[in-house]
């Protein structure tokens, strides 16, 4: 370092700072800059907005003629928790996590782990005598079922299609996990005299800990947000048997024009997510501990 270098970095060394635009540390910043701009406006300022809109009675007149909202303080989330609809609402959210995370975490992680062996699973498909696409053309006699139509059985189909459009992502990520384990694991392994399945869960999994927590949390969160399956196939009926906590945000809001009282019941599904996801993050930590 020159002179006159280390005299322009002296003064921030003494201030306890670094010299970001000569180590290049400025340019992660840059780069990400517009993306958190976005996250700033679309998703914080949101949420503030939300919180501030719940303590009123804002509705479609308040929309029109600002002097009509007036503070109420907590009386929609009192309203909310009073609602049998919101408690079925956050049942029905309930249960399509239940059903659908676990679901589509191990589905996807089973269907990953057997697209590395891609020939000997076309292989099975194709099997004449027990081949899945032969015993799927097997059934095409079964009697009708009421998919959307009957309140149990719609829950399951609902989630069914979510989990269907969901995996596609979910596989692409345990996929790149899977590439990305050294091939010398698994030599050592065959010379050990390992089996498939003992270098499945021995190496595999435990090396794809850490794709399978991310997987999980973003799969948890997007679930806990479930609406587009509910809103197309069955507007949350039959009886209010699939309407999920965001539907019923969305009813409230935009169908009965209580934008307060969603802007209260938002609030409190944003809360449950919080919770939920740092609930994983300590048991994540806790785990590597």
């Amino acid at each position: 370092m020159t002179a006159t270098a280390a005299r322009r970095e002296a003064p921030a060394r003494m201030l306890g700072f670094r010299t970001p635009w000569r180590r290049g540390t400025l340019v992660p910043y840059v780069l990400v800059g517009p993306a958190l701009l976005c996250l700033l406006t679309f998703s914080v300022l949101s949420i503030f907005v939300a919180a501030v809109v719940s303590l009123t009675n804002l509705d479609i007149g308040g929309l029109a003629d600002y002097g009509q909202v007036r503070f109420i303080g907590l009386r929609n989330y009192q309203s909310l928790f009073g609602d049998p609809a919101f408690w079925e609402a956050l049942g029905n959210t309930a249960f399509f996590v239940l059903v659908g995370v676990p679901t589509l975490v191990i589905g996807s992680l089973a269907i990953a782990i057997a697209l590395n062996f891609i020939s000997l699973i076309w292989g099975n498909l194709y099997n004449s005598q027990f081949g899945l696409l032969n015993w799927l053309l097997s059934t095409v006699g079964v009697a009708p079922v009421a998919w959307l139509a009957d309140p149990t059985i719609a829950k399951f189909s609902v989630a069914f299609v979510a989990i269907w459009r969901g995996s596609g992502l979910d596989i692409i990520i345990f996929l790149a996990a899977l590439q990305a384990i050294p091939p010398e694991y698994y030599e050592a392994a065959a010379v050990d005299g390992a089996g498939e399945w003992q270098k499945i869960f021995l190496i595999t999994v435990p090396l794809m800990r850490f794709a399978i927590f991310f997987v999980t949390v973003t799969t948890l969160i997007s679930w806990m947000q479930f609406f587009d399956e509910p809103y197309v196939l069955t507007q949350g009926g039959p009886v209010h048997a699939t309407t999920s906590m965001s539907l019923y945000i969305y009813q409230q809001g935009f169908r009965y024009d209580e934008f307060g009282f969603a802007s209260a019941a938002s609030i409190v599904l944003f809360v449950i997510i919080g919770v939920v996801t740092a609930l994983q993050l300590r048991a994540r930590r806790n785990a590597d501990v």
